[in-house]
């Protein structure tokens, strides 16, 4: 691995023993991934990567780059701070902190004013090319949309060649439909640089287009460390299932059937429950089932019907919010054509390819 966090916690000074801001989080990252750290308001996640940057101490754990240990509070061992300008760490912040009376060219060469002009005019036009803005150099950041701005602290973060760059909320100051793209194209600069690269974010969008693993921070623990699809469709907490995507737990039963178990629910029978436990992993098999929009269909001819109690145009599809007889809700994606009344009753049924419970909840 390339950074490796090991059980890292960080504490803020308070009185009389302030809870951890991180603790105990464990990741890694090999060389020219991208990993995205995603959680709620205060879950911690800019306290740790202001760990790995060196801005703040680990109280516990150890974060290293290769061999090279850059923090550590390690029991019997003498504690480890090497100092952010020694960490070889670059970093992408949200405001973008370009300097606003040096040029596009000038900005992208601060980091790197020590190397001889030839070589640093070098860097700055191979930096440019890679952020597809080469005929800005002369421009000043005035000048250039909140896009531009961003490529361009990018490129001023890779001109000295970092071994991890950081990125905290970078696209957080743009519009909706430009951070995504922007982050797809963020993803393939880096790539192409072959940077390894660790992001903050609380878009899902963001995180899912740019980076390979992502990481759900909830109180100060990392509830998973995965990838996006492993996120969604396979979360290992109640937490991230309930935090990713759109879904609804709703109770199921756990029953042993001759040709082995089924999830038994309002909306019929779940048979695809390979990866479920066994129905003694709960009293009585009672459990909850975790429903994304996308596992149920709207279909008339199905004998379950449901009342529609809201629906939200996402132009392609409707997000329908529905209410069972029985009284469960469950939401659904629908093709837009389909263009129902609220409190119309449709027929909906279950196609779920990932059947994920967890112990009820009251």
């Amino acid at each position: 691995m390339f950074l490796e966090i090991q059980q890292l916690s960080v504490r803020y000074p308070g009185t009389p023993t302030p809870p951890p801001a991180v603790s105990d989080v464990s990741l890694a990252l090999r060389q020219g991934e991208i990993g995205a750290l995603i959680g709620p308001s205060g879950c911690g996640k800019t306290s740790l990567l202001r760990a790995i940057a060196g801005l703040e101490r680990a109280a516990g754990g150890r974060i290293a780059i290769g061999d090279e240990v850059l923090g550590a509070a390690e029991p019997g061992r003498p504690a480890v701070h090497q100092p952010p300008e020694h960490r070889r760490i670059g970093m992408v912040f949200q405001d973008y902190a370009l300097f606003p009376h040096l040029s596009v060219g000038e900005n992208v060469a601060f980091g790197i004013a020590r190397l001889p002009r030839r070589e640093r005019e070098a860097r700055v036009a191979e930096m440019l090319d890679l952020v597809g803005l080469a005929a800005v150099a002369a421009r000043y950041p005035h000048q250039l949309s909140g896009g531009q701005q961003q490529r361009i602290a990018l490129a001023r973060a890779l001109a000295p060649a970092p071994r991890l760059l950081l990125l905290d909320e970078p696209f957080s100051n743009l519009d909706i439909d430009l951070r995504e793209r922007l982050a797809q194209e963020v993803r393939g600069i880096l790539k192409r640089s072959g940077t390894t690269a660790l992001l903050v974010t609380h878009d899902q969008m963001e995180a899912f287009a740019l980076a390979d693993l992502i990481g759900v921070m909830h109180q100060g623990r990392l509830a998973q460390w995965d990838t996006a699809y492993q996120l969604y469709h396979r979360p290992a907490t109640r937490f991230v299932a309930d935090f990713i995507g759109h879904g609804v737990f709703t109770p199921a039963r756990i029953v042993e059937q001759p040709g082995g178990p089924v999830v038994r629910t309002a909306l019929g029978d779940l048979i695809d429950v390979e990866e479920c436990p066994l129905p003694s992993a709960y009293p009585g098999g009672e459990c909850d089932v975790l429903l994304r929009a996308d596992d149920i269909v709207h279909d008339d001819d199905a004998p379950v019907k449901a009342r529609i109690e809201r629906k939200a145009f996402r132009g392609s599809e409707f997000l329908y919010t529905l209410r069972l007889a029985s009284g469960e809700q469950v939401l659904a994606h629908v093709p837009s054509h389909h263009d129902h009344a609220v409190g119309d009753w449709v027929g909906i049924r279950p196609e779920v390819d990932h059947v994920v419970t967890f112990p009820r909840e009251s």
